[in-house]
């Protein structure tokens, strides 16, 4: 049997997409919201089973693929996040690579020598890689309004991710992956399957600008934080809302704040884009944080540790 566990947002999507269309199979689909990493925790193997993982920290999820792995599955384990000490076995194949300038639908445009670049370009934009997807689609000559449709299919992708719950989001992440997979490019699933498209982009514009909207709650010459209200539109567009800071003003960091149903908080965190560090050593610091150097996140911050990260987070980028 066949599993496929990837990342709810643009890069795990787009990494799948590219897969499959290089080699197509039936698999059993294994995804949720973009922080739902503990996807191996959702089925069991038997020996002899195939596993693809995109997009999900192998830090994370150690235990399980060392479980999978002494149970006779094999696993391909695609990412760009902290892999922690990575388990020697024939039957686990890894490619991982932490530098802040690729993403996991890169790393899968190389494994596949650049088959399907226009895939990898759209997650890159998601991810917020733009410089990286800008590097990639200047060897194919696009246009600037054909570089442009893909950063924007990139941004409603991934902003389709963040929620959480499934029920916060458009579209659930297997939903949208089976609407856009087996179309060559993005392009084409642009005009064959429009509607998703449409819907995805009003979604998107309509909770930008309400979150455009808003004053920060803290702010310094080092640091912006933005807490957003308890609605669905602010847990859907908070992380593209802290891209959509991180671009605006490049040399400060930025903390995107928005309330769990448990009655705490959900943090998401960009670096500088100017000095793309740090993002994922400052939330580790809390008990349920993680991510990459450049973007990281704190899953669940209880209410009285809101002051004390406001504080690390500021001392940490001053």
């Amino acid at each position: 049997m066949y599993f496929d566990v990837f990342n709810g947002d643009a890069d795990g999507i787009c990494a799948l997409i590219q897969l499959r269309l290089d080699r197509p199979l039936t698999s059993q689909l294994i995804t949720g919201i973009k922080r739902d990493i503990q996807l191996l925790d959702k089925f069991s193997v038997s020996s002899g089973d195939h596993i693809t993982v995109l997009d999900i920290s192998l830090q994370k999820n150690s235990a399980r693929v060392n479980e999978f792995l002494s149970q006779g599955a094999h696993i391909f384990y695609v990412d760009h996040h902290q892999p922690g000490d990575i388990p020697k076995h024939p039957h686990l194949k890894t490619l991982i690579n932490t530098d802040s300038a690729t993403c996991t639908s890169l790393l899968v445009n190389q494994y596949l020598n650049g088959k399907y670049p226009l895939w990898a370009i759209t997650a890159a934009f998601g991810d917020n890689v733009n410089h990286s997807a800008e590097q990639l689609a200047a060897s194919l000559n696009l246009s600037p309004t054909e570089l442009k449709t893909l950063e924007n299919l990139g941004i409603y992708i991934n902003y389709n991710g963040y929620g959480s719950c499934v029920d916060d989001l458009h579209f659930a992440p297997d939903k949208l992956y089976r609407e856009m997979a087996g179309f060559q490019s993005p392009f084409d699933f642009i005009s064959g399957n429009h509607d998703i498209f449409t819907q995805l982009e009003q979604g998107y514009q309509e909770d930008m600008a309400n979150a455009q909207r808003l004053a920060p709650e803290y702010q310094s010459d080092a640091v912006t934080v933005f807490i957003l209200p308890d609605t669905a539109w602010a847990r859907r567009v908070n992380g593209v809302f802290g891209n959509f800071l991180a671009n605006l003003n490049p040399t400060r960091a930025h903390a995107v704040i928005t309330h769990n149903k448990d009655d705490d908080y959900q943090v998401g965190v960009r670096a500088p884009l100017s000095n793309k560090i740090g993002a994922d050593e400052l939330c580790s610091a809390f008990a349920t944080g993680g991510g990459r150097k450049a973007a990281a996140g704190i899953n669940h911050l209880p209410g009285d540790k809101l002051n004390i990260f406001i504080k690390k987070f500021e001392d940490f980028y001053s």
